[in-house]
């Protein structure tokens, strides 16, 4: 397939695409790699016919399909939608993964066969909504490979994955490049896929310059936003300086013992016994479905069975008769499932200031020192035109950004990172990866930090929780270690 842009301009949210001349010949397959900007889902619904432009686009025919955290962000509005829960004599978890794939293709063949190249087949009728951060991006891959594409947008296909199934992704779409024409957009260096020969780079949605590898390895661009990054996260940790506290709590900060996550049809982990002295930073390993997520929601307070486990948490036994607020005043979160949990359509602005309340949305009046705090975050993070625009109308990466603001605004005694940097373009996670290893080396908050990546392992958290599986027990089992 051909595909050719002339003079092309396309509009998204909050960002444009400017395209003078790039040809996509037949039986080439590209990576595209933007410095700022969500230029990835732009491409994507640029060519399935979702955008309108300005220009020429020429199309040879052919059927467009897309994998993107947007794409995944409408996907779980669907299911929303159709929440059976308050019918039902038990939680809807939502569509099944072979439902949501075979209704793609109505082809029980096919699907089963997705299932399989995709290490699916445990998750086969798991629903929608339990599934984790990683496990829901192969579902997207496969309902995208469902409707038998002949070129096929995969915007940051490895985000979420653990070690095991990026490299395994990264073989499949080897294979997967012999037969079907893609355009894959990274953010990662380390994410550069083997088997593209040409690289498209887009500086502030602006088509830069076309490139093979060899001269990608060497282009000055990267260099600039090494330095533009740094600079940022210094005028941010001067900013979390200037309203640093401390702690008023004693050890431990936080304790499970014996812990233990079951459903009726499984356990999750068991026998986990870990505690957060003062001052210690965590990073929590392990694959995708182990409990990650789900403990760190224990220590939150957003999971259930927080209260059917033996936790104490700044000072207090869990289930002693404490608010939930009285824990989450001292807790900053990210994570992708909060990030899909806030619906609301309020500012940015008022996204920043709801982490001073610990509230989705903001619905207390903040003081004139929270709103200039507030409003300082969103210099920092070149946002400040934003400030009225509703939270679901930037792009997926300024919204991470904002949710990362809110978290740390407050000073947050345990600041919770779980998977912090997903959807942020290479500025952006540069700028926050910088910035967290500095709180973390200053102490200013202590983190409970999740990464599948190695590259963005920080130096100063010194403490980790590994979760293995165990076969005699048929569930995940927690190792610690310090170094």
């Amino acid at each position: 397939m051909e595909i050719r842009f002339t003079q092309l301009t396309a509009t998204g949210a909050t960002s444009t695409l400017n395209i003078e001349q790039w040809t996509i010949s037949p039986q080439e397959s590209w990576a595209v790699f933007s410095t700022e900007g969500d230029i990835g889902s732009l491409l994507g619904e640029l060519l399935v016919g979702e955008l309108e432009f300005d220009g020429e686009l020429h199309v040879d025919a052919g059927a467009f399909a897309q994998v993107s955290l947007v794409e995944q962000q409408r996907l779980l509005d669907d299911e929303l939608a159709k929440d059976d829960t308050d019918f039902l004599d038990h939680i809807d978890a939502g569509s099944t993964v072979y439902t949501l794939i075979f209704e793609q293709c109505h082809d029980d063949a096919l699907t089963q066969k997705l299932i399989n190249e995709l290490d699916l087949n445990h998750l086969r009728e798991s629903g929608f909504r339990v599934l984790s951060t990683g496990e829901t991006r192969r579902v997207m891959l496969a309902r995208a490979l469902a409707t038998q594409p002949d070129f096929i947008v995969l915007d940051s296909p490895f985000t979420g994955l653990d070690v095991a199934h990026r490299a395994a992704l990264a073989t499949y779409l080897t294979a997967l490049s012999q037969r079907v024409q893609m355009l894959v957009t990274f953010s990662r260096e380390e994410d550069m896929p083997e088997w593209v020969d040409h690289i498209a780079l887009f500086n502030h949605g602006k088509l830069d310059s076309l490139m093979n590898k060899n001269a990608w390895d060497t282009h000055p661009i990267i260099t600039q936003i090494k330095a533009q990054s740094k600079e940022q996260s210094e005028h941010m940790m001067a900013l979390i300086r200037r309203y640093q506290h401390s702690t008023p709590f004693e050890n431990p900060i936080f304790e499970l013992k014996n812990g233990e996550v079951a459903y009726t049809e499984k356990t999750i982990f068991t026998e986990v016994d870990w505690r957060i002295d003062k001052g210690q930073h965590w990073q929590v390993k392990g694959p995708n479905g182990c409990g990650k997520s789900t403990l760190l929601g224990m220590i939150f307070g957003d999971h259930p069975q927080c209260y059917s486990n033996d936790i104490q948490i700044f000072g207090k036994q869990r289930g002693s008769g404490e608010t939930i607020w009285e824990i989450k005043k001292h807790i900053g979160m990210v994570s992708s499932a909060l990030h899909l949990q806030y619906r609301v359509n309020c500012s940015a602005l008022d996204v920043i200031l709801s982490g001073f309340y610990d509230s989705i949305g903001l619905y207390n009046q903040p003081s004139l020192k929270e709103r200039d705090i507030a409003k300082e975050w969103l210099d920092i993070l070149h946002m400040r035109q934003y400030h009225k625009t509703p939270f679901r109308k930037l792009e997926y990466g300024q919204q991470r950004l904002l949710l990362i603001a809110r978290a740390i605004v407050k000073q947050p005694t345990l600041l919770i990172l779980d998977e912090p940097y997903q959807g942020l373009d290479y500025l952006g996670r540069r700028l926050m990866k910088s910035t967290l290893e500095l709180i973390a080396k200053e102490n200013l908050s202590q983190l409970l930090y999740v990464s599948h990546y190695q590259g963005d392992e920080l130096e100063s958290i010194k403490h980790s929780l590994t979760f293995e599986f165990d076969e005699a027990s048929e569930c995940y089992r927690a190792t610690m270690q310090s170094r």
